[in-house]
């Protein structure tokens, strides 16, 4: 496919998906609490898992060859994989979201690159980051202290909400590693959507206490977010599975600068009472800074 000859053009639409995601479960959170809702973990992770069932199974309606691949792929490795891309990351996720602002958040998830730096030598057995790598990680480092320190109006609880983040990047980047060893047997759609199905149903039991308010979450314009953000979750992470099996994931790790770009600017489009800092664009432009340094100093 024509979209695929360079990975810019997919990722750039992998960035704006995801990007969207920032603002609209923000506004299913001010939703809830203008019905008077209290926001509480089991809310959030049905809300979740509802949103990544869906996406999961409809993704699976597209595959093929599904029981074919399963009988050759190992268990151990899709079960890792569900857990690590869908259920620990969006415990954290969700909750990121909940305690800092949108645009603070969409900054965060550039850390999944720094972490993909600091996994792959000890699962792939790459190569250690060089000197200036390790300089790109400390600028990277810098600008996440400051964006944390001064992210602008609506910030909630920024330290919080930046510790959740790394937690949900630092299992993303474990996941997108582990698909590298799932690829050669399963499609990229397959095991996303088993993925995406088999966490989102663990966070729907996980958060089952919350089923009694079920009809009072779920309200019109809540169903109308939850059906967007499934799409979301099915259209980017295929697309980036896909990109990642036939991309290195260090060329990919340089692209996702695009997604705190694209979050940070839809959130603040679209989310009124939200507005960036100094340290939210200072930070963010050494968060970006150190992800091109690295890539750049990775082909010197």
């Amino acid at each position: 496919m024509l979209l695929f000859r360079h990975p810019f053009p997919p990722a750039l639409l992998c960035a704006l998906l995801w990007g969207s995601a920032f603002p609209a479960i923000k506004n299913v959170y001010a939703h809830w609490d203008l019905q008077g809702l209290e926001r509480t973990l089991p809310m959030i992770l049905l809300f979740a898992g509802i949103r990544f069932s869906v996406s999961g199974f409809g993704l699976l309606l597209f595959g093929k060859n599904i029981s074919a691949e399963l009988r050759v792929t190992p268990r151990k490795l899709l079960l890792g994989f569900a857990l690590t891309q869908t259920f620990i990351q969006y415990i954290f996720f969700y909750q990121a979201v909940a305690a800092s602002s949108a645009s603070l958040a969409a900054l965060l998830v550039a850390t999944g690159s720094f972490w993909w730096m600091l996994m792959s030598p000890l699962i792939q057995k790459s190569p250690w980051p060089s000197a200036m790598q390790w300089l790109g990680l400390v600028i990277g480092g810098t600008g996440v202290t400051i964006a944390v320190y001064a992210p602008g109006a609506g910030a909630g609880n920024p330290l919080l909400g930046a510790i959740f983040m790394l937690c949900a990047t630092a299992s993303g980047a474990l996941a997108l590693l582990l698909f590298q060893r799932i690829k050669p047997t399963m499609s990229s759609i397959n095991a996303t959507g088993i993925s995406l199905f088999a966490g989102g149903v663990s966070l729907i039991l996980v958060g089952f206490q919350a089923i009694g308010s079920f009809q009072e979450m779920f309200s019109s314009p809540v169903i109308g977010s939850t059906l967007w953000l499934a799409f979301v979750s099915a259209a980017a992470f295929s697309i980036w599975n896909h990109l990642s099996s036939i991309f290195p994931v260090t060329l990919l790790a340089s692209y996702r600068f695009l997604i705190p770009i694209c979050g940070v600017l839809e959130a603040l489009l679209f989310l009124e009472g939200e507005s960036a800092g100094w340290g939210l664009f200072v930070g963010g432009a050494l968060v970006v800074l150190s992800m091109i340094w690295a890539q750049h100093s990775k082909r010197i």
